[in-house]
């Protein structure tokens, strides 16, 4: 008996290790037998995990189990598991995986800080890339962000040009915009950063809606904005040449190239990228001043990493962005020598580097990183230099000014990774300093912001179709600023504390059904925000806004709740989304403008009696197959304060405009977005965007009135054709017209003495644009 228990022992000992030195290798590739490069493969409660190289070859070894469940994911496709007996494997696996059209299997960052399924991210996360940059014919960031719920990009200056994006109805200082996570995109870049960002050195913008103070700090209110730019993947290259004819008239020209190198062990990779844009003015009403700015943008960058081990990884960007824009009368002349002229040379760097480190069982990561970006600019904003009088020649010829502005933020985050849950920890130092000086009006901004935040977060999963997430941040801020305008001086010196929590919670209903609800704090610190960065022009005086005296902290509440269905019928992909939210603000900053003084027009910050911001975010996502997909939609909201707010102070008590209703803010609009594979070589893309109706200010000899601005729909369409050369290199022809019904503004001020913030609607007239795009691409 003893020999039979030690043969049975022996043969059981044997048998493992035969599974101890079985391997599992096979192959990746999509419907069309082309190799996926960079795939995701883990084996289910184990610590093996691998990639696929360039030929889509993966391998593992040392498996000890006679059958392994196989989670496989990449970028672009459906995640698919699979479950493996190895015993009855006979030749290398070959796995094909579905396109995700709809995007739903990628990964984002925004919701939580760390990696995680957009379908299984406890907020809701919507993605804009390069499919979406294509169909619009987009070549900056500005030019795109229409294209999901509750966000619009406006334009609101027609002398430079300055835009701002809106999320759910608040105006630009309530979004934080991150680069790769990293708050450095500092208020001076908010004021025309949104044009600098070209569509080339985008992977993919992740926008939240809703509260994010308590993941990534101040101006988190409405949301955030977070522009991931490419990774090194796999070796790709392309180059794109885009020219539009803007209302008929005036030429706007861009190139722009990407390319990516990776090392065949997947250890080293390197992605550049840049462009080159010159665009002319426009002018709509030919009063002989500008509509649209003149342009000229030039910008490079790149991304390394570097992996010593499967362990650890280093990540550097770098950027630099060198744009010159001008607008008003006579630009072939010397500013001072115009009626009117703003004008902007710009110059910034941007740089950041991240360290990545695993555990061995890949459950704990720690990251430390650091990022920077200096930005120098020399401004024109003047008036009446071409007047009669020597005061107008002097006080113009003064009228140049000069910006420097840095922005740090270093940080570690750590997290750990439970059989299910996660638990999220870091601190992070922001620091900006901002110098701002313009003698011939006696300004200065002298602005130091210090902000040492720590924040923490547990996502727990107490059952299979639930999932929380609770987490909260303290920021400890300095705010040490000296603000003078025309003889005003301004002094802030105030430490304060906030804290800011937040809660979510993602249930499935059914295995098609989730809902999501939230509650997160936000809150904005009293400094100088992006327009206040900015200069604008009214009956020929300049306008400025001045810090008001012993603000208090802005802060909100926001609530969110959401039901979204996201089902496969067959190859048919479906997600439809419906989200209310609610944000109560309270001493909320408006800029009143109250008094005139030395020929110049000040608006002065002020707490106001409080808001409301709520309404409803809808999204309808359908993609039959990879040749077609349809995407659309809307958002209905009101944006109420809570007590009649003052917004103009006129020179008499009969002029003053008392308003409950936000301006420039309309209560419907949306998009739409049709993308159709005609053929394997033709594409089709009809995209579109409807602004409703809203009121606007207008500002006419020293008064102002509310104007209802009517709706307006933007139809684009863009023609795309494909001639593949061989397997590595192509060539697309493309054209079409952008605004085609040309819906546009019609009543422009004319004319050196106008009020140039009177601007709405679409950002261009009808444009026609064509171009050509060699490389390799998909």
């Amino acid at each position: 008996m003893l020999k039979q228990y030690t043969l049975l022992a022996t043969l059981i000992a044997g048998t493992s290790t035969i599974y101890a030195q079985s391997p599992l290798e096979g192959y990746l590739f999509n419907k069309n037998r082309e190799a996926i490069a960079s795939g995701t493969l883990t084996i289910k409660n184990s610590k093996s995990a691998t990639t696929s190289d360039a030929d889509g070859h993966f391998k593992f070894n040392n498996l000890t189990t006679p059958k392994v469940t196989l989670n496989i994911s990449a970028v672009g496709y459906r995640s698919l598991t699979k479950v493996i007996s190895l015993d009855t494997l006979k030749s290398p696996l070959q796995v094909q995986l579905d396109e995700d059209n709809l995007n739903l299997d990628e990964v984002v960052v925004s919701a939580t800080r760390y990696g995680v399924k957009r379908k299984d991210a406890p907020v809701v996360v919507n993605v804009i890339g390069p499919k979406l940059f294509n169909a619009t014919q987009s070549v900056a960031m500005s030019e795109t962000l229409n294209y999901q719920p509750g966000v619009r990009v406006e334009n609101n200056c027609q002398n430079c040009g300055f835009s701002q994006v809106r999320l759910n109805g608040l105006e630009g200082p309530y979004s934080q915009i991150l680069i790769n996570s990293r708050a450095v995109f500092s208020a001076l870049n908010s004021v025309y950063g949104l044009d600098q960002i070209p569509t080339s050195m985008i992977d993919r913008i992740e926008v939240v809606r809703s509260g994010g103070s308590a993941l990534f700090g101040a101006n988190a209110i409405a949301g955030t904005i977070n522009i991931i730019t490419k990774d090194p993947v796999e070796n790709d290259w392309q180059v794109k040449s885009t020219n539009s004819l803007i209302g008929g008239k005036s030429w706007d020209n861009t190139v722009d190239f990407n390319t990516s190198l990776v090392a065949e062990d997947l250890k080293t990779g390197a992605t550049f990228y840049g462009m080159h844009r010159n665009r002319e003015s426009y002018d709509a009403n030919g009063d002989g001043f500008s509509e649209i700015t003149k342009l000229r943008n030039t910008t490079f960058g790149t991304k390394v990493f570097y992996k010593p081990s499967d362990l650890d990884k280093i990540t550097i960007d770098f950027s630099t962005v060198n744009e010159f824009r001008r607008g008003g009368d006579q630009l072939d002349k010397a500013p001072h020598l115009t009626q009117i002229t703003e004008q902007l040379q710009t110059s910034s760097i941007v740089g950041g580097i991240t360290y990545d480190h695993y555990s061995e069982d890949y459950k704990h990561k720690l990251s430390a990183y650091g990022s920077v970006q200096k930005t120098a600019r020399d401004s024109y904003y003047g008036g009446l230099g071409g007047g009669t009088t020597l005061a107008d020649s002097t006080l113009a010829s003064n009228s140049y000014g000069k910006t420097n502005d840095i922005a740090l933020v270093v940080g570690s985050q750590y997290t750990y990774n439970f059989e299910k849950d996660v638990f999220t920890a870091g601190v992070e130092f922001s620091y900006n300093d901002t110098q701002d000086e313009i003698p011939g009006y006696k300004r200065t901004i002298d602005q130091q912001n210090k902000g040492l935040g720590t924040y923490a977060q547990y996502e727990w999963k107490p059952f299979a179709t639930l999932k929380t997430l609770i987490g909260a941040r303290y920021d400890y801020t300095y705010v040490d600023g000296k603000y003078s305008l025309a003889g005003i001086d301004r002094n802030s010196d105030q430490r304060f504390g906030t804290f800011s929590p937040r809660l979510t919670v993602l249930y499935d209903l059914t295995k098609d059904l989730q809902f999501r609800g939230g509650y997160a704090r936000g809150f904005r610190a009293p400094q100088a925000f992006n327009e206040d960065m900015h200069v604008t022009s009214i009956g020929g005086n300049q306008v400025f806004v001045l810090i008001g005296e012993n603000l208090k902290t802005e802060y909100s509440n926001a609530y969110t709740g959401s039901f979204s269905y996201n089902k496969n019928f067959g190859n048919v992909q479906t997600s439809f989304l419906v989200e209310g939210f609610y944000t109560d603000l309270n001493n909320q900053f408006v800029n009143v403008m109250a008094s005139e003084k030395d020929g110049l027009i000040i608006q002065e910050m002020q707490n106001g009696e409080g808001a409301r911001v709520y309404g409803s975010n809808i999204e309808i996502n359908i993609a039959p197959s990879s040749w077609l997909s349809f995407q659309t939609g809307g958002t209905i909201q009101r944006s109420r304060y809570k007590k009649d707010q003052l917004i103009y102070e006129g020179k008499e008590d009969t002029h003053d405009i008392w308003t409950k209703k936000y301006v420039r803010t309309p209560n419907i609009y949306g998009y739409m977005n049709t993308n159709l594979k005609a053929t394997k070589r033709f594409a089709v893309d009809l995209t579109g965007v409807y602004t409703g109706k809203m009121i606007v200010p207008h500002i006419q000899q020293d008064i102002m009135t509310l104007k209802n601005a009517r709706d307006f729909v933007e139809l684009n369409l863009r023609l795309g054709y494909t001639l593949p050369v061989h397997k590595d290199f192509s060539i697309e022809f493309f054209g079409g017209v952008q605004n085609m019904f040309n819906a546009f503004q019609k009543d422009f001020d004319k004319g050196a003495l106008r009020d140039s913030d009177y601007i709405y609607g679409p950002t261009r007239p009808r444009t026609y644009t064509f171009g050509l795009r060699v490389g390799h691409f998909h």
